[in-house]
Order: C-alpha cells, then structure tokens, then sequence
C-alpha cells in the first residue's frame, strides 16, 4: 500500500525550528540595538543643545552684569543656603572667588555658584534710575542636586519703581507672583569655575593670606573682569545602565564694567 503522506522529517522539523530561533534573535537583536543607539543619539542631541542652550543665557545674563558680588544684599526670603552668621535667614552664604570643581550633589542640597548684579529694567527696556547710577537687581546661580541641574534665583529691587523683573522661587513653591527659578542647564554632572583680570591673570581670594591672622585676602570678587564655566552635563539614555552620554562646553565671559 502507497503511503501518500507528505510532511518534515524529524531532522528536518528540528533544522527549521532552529533556523528560525537563530534568525528572530538575529532581528530582536539588531532590533534592540538600533533602538539603543537611537536613544544615545537623542540623549547626545540633548545635551548638545543644553550646551548651546546654557552658553547663551549665561552669556546674555553675566555679560551684561554690573559685576559680581559675594553676597546678595537684596534680601530672598526663600534662600536654599543661608549664612548662619545672619539670624534673618535671608542673605546666602558668602562665596569668594575660589577657582575649582562643584559637583552635584544628592537629592534635597543645593550649592551656590556665584552672584552678580544687573540694573534694574522698566517694561520699555530702559534703566530706572536711582539719581544718576541705575538700580540694580541680583541674581543667584546655584545648582540643584534633586533637579541636577544649573538654576538661577532672580531678585527684584523693590525700591525700582516699574521694574519689571520679579523675585522668583523655588519651583516647588512657585506662584504667578513669584515665578519659578530659571532652569538654565538640565542634566548637570558639575561646574568647573575659575575667574581672570583683563590680561589673563587667575584670580584666586586663597592665594595671598595675611602673615599676621592667617586669613585670605587674595584679590575677590571686585577684581573680576572674566569669568570662565566649564558645564560638563550627563545623562542616561534609555536601554543604558549609565550615563553613557557625557559633555562639555566651555563658556568665558567678559564683564559688561571690565
């Protein structure tokens, strides 16, 4: 009797099912990695314009200052790091000019970077005067550990009739009278500070103490005519265990009074 059954072999049945096995992890595998570099390319894209981003700004908001200072004298009445010498709890810690690296640091702290002054603007764009010198207004950058990333506080002169700057604030705590702080450079790692006269010489408050107290009292903030960041930023793109993706962009600054 003719057998008219057609159909696999065994061997031939166990060669298909590995054939296809191979060529389906073949497909999920580039499948996977076509989708992983994509993020990296994205998160790479991200920080490139966060760079560009953060150049900008900064150049645009210290460019344009009066110069900086080593505390604000305009009170914040939702400061992130007071000075404990104050028992007001409204001024920042006074910070001096310390070349050197400021790492983010873990969720809830916040480090302050530096503080500047620019005059006081009307809803024209024109100074508002105090006799013959304008108003000034003070701004705080600090980074936030939680957020990891670069933020300025802003800080109106109460006394500049018409100003149209407002006070700003925590972005927890943020009200359309107060509006939240600037985030100015997402995905940060940390900032590499140092500060220049006019000709290029470092300027460094640690650099010359008293022989008598000890005490610094190298050249500070006054004496600053250039300022020089270097924002490395980071980030994790997805499918990534770490932060693959890593940046920096160095931004130096001439003072508007140098």
């Amino acid at each position: 009797m003719t057998n008219g059954q057609q159909g696999f072999t065994l061997a031939e049945l166990n060669v298909a099912i590995i054939l296809t096995v191979f060529f389906s992890i073949l497909i999920l595998t580039f499948t996977f990695e076509y989708w992983r570099y994509s993020y990296l390319l994205e998160a790479d894209l991200d920080t490139l314009t966060t760079r560009l981003n953060a150049g900008d700004i900064l150049r645009e908001e210290i460019g344009t200052s009066t110069g900086m200072i080593i505390q604000n004298s305009l009170a914040d009445s939702n400061t992130l790091v007071a000075d404990p010498a104050i028992p007001s709890g409204n001024y920042w810690l006074p910070i001096h000019a310390v070349p050197g690296n400021k790492a983010v640091g873990g969720p809830g702290t916040y480090t302050p970077l530096v503080y500047f002054r620019r005059p006081s603007l009307n809803m024209s764009g024109a100074f508002i005067m105090n006799g013959t010198q304008p108003y000034e207004d003070e701004y705080v950058l600090y980074i936030d550990g939680s957020r990891k990333a670069l933020m300025q506080r802003s800080l109106a002169n109460s006394s500049a009739s018409g100003n149209r700057l407002k006070t700003s604030c925590p972005p927890a705590i943020a009200t359309s009278s107060c509006p939240a702080d600037k985030a100015i450079a997402p995905d940060l790692a940390s900032i590499d500070m140092r500060y220049f006269s006019r000709t290029g010489n470092l300027i460094d408050y640690t650099s010359v103490t008293d022989p008598n107290t000890g005490q610094y009292i190298g050249p500070d903030f006054t004496t600053v005519e250039v300022v020089e960041l270097t924002i490395n930023l980071t980030k994790k793109p997805i499918f990534q265990k770490t932060n693959a993706t890593s940046n920096s962009t160095i931004i130096r600054i001439a003072l508007r009074n140098s």
